[in-house]
């Protein structure tokens, strides 16, 4: 008779919401500061006007968005 071989079944790693979340907020602060340099303006803008378009015109032409 053949003896079953299991492997060893290591325990999951537990991982802090401590060390996360420090990580998750500079996420997703870095996808809203790209979506208002590269996204805001026109169809879909969130915002009416052009407000945001000209207070982050010179950085889209920094980061190579094009806008006009």
């Amino acid at each position: 008779m053949a003896k079953a071989v299991t492997a060893p079944v290591s325990p999951p790693i537990a991982i802090p919401v401590r060390e996360i979340l420090p990580w998750l907020i500079f996420a997703v602060l870095l996808l809203m500061m790209i979506y208002f340099v590269g996204v805001e303006e026109g169809a879909t803008s969130i915002f009416p006007g052009m407000y945001v378009h000209e207070f982050v015109h010179d950085g889209r032409h920094l980061l190579g968005f094009p806008c006009h």
